[in-house]
C-alpha cells in the first residue's frame, strides 16, 4: 500500500507522519543530537493503518533522510530498533 509520508524538521525535532482524510493516523518522532544524528523515540500508528506497513514506511523515509543528510539513525523506539534488526540493508545509517 503506498502512503504519502510527509516530514517536518526544526533543527532540534522532527516527525515522519501520514494524514488520511485530514485525520494524522500515524507518527514517528525523532529528536536530533548534535549536528550528524537523529534518535527515533516514538512511533504511534493508528488502527486504520495497522498492519498496512506504515510503521516501516515511516523507518525508511527516516532512512533515506539519513543518507541524504549523511547523518547516522538511534533507533531507541522498539518498533523502529525492530525494523532495523529485520533489515540489514537499512543498517548503513546507524
Amino acid at each position: 500500500m503506498s502512503m504519502e509520508i510527509l516530514h517536518e524538521d526544526n533543527g532540534q525535532k522532527g516527525r515522519f507522519y501520514i494524514i488520511e482524510n485530514h485525520v494524522k493516523e500515524a507518527e514517528m518522532t525523532y529528536t536530533w543530537t548534535g549536528t550528524d544524528r537523529i534518535i527515533i523515540d516514538h512511533t504511534e500508528v493508528n488502527e486504520t493503518l495497522k498492519g498496512k506497513g506504515a510503521g516501516k514506511q515511516m523507518v525508511l523515509k527516516a532512512v533515506d533522510f539519513a543518507r541524504e543528510k549523511k547523518i547516522h539513525v538511534i533507533p531507541l523506539c522498539p518498533f523502529a530498533k525492530s525494523v532495523f534488526d529485520r533489515l540489514p540493508e537499512i543498517r548503513d545509517v546507524l
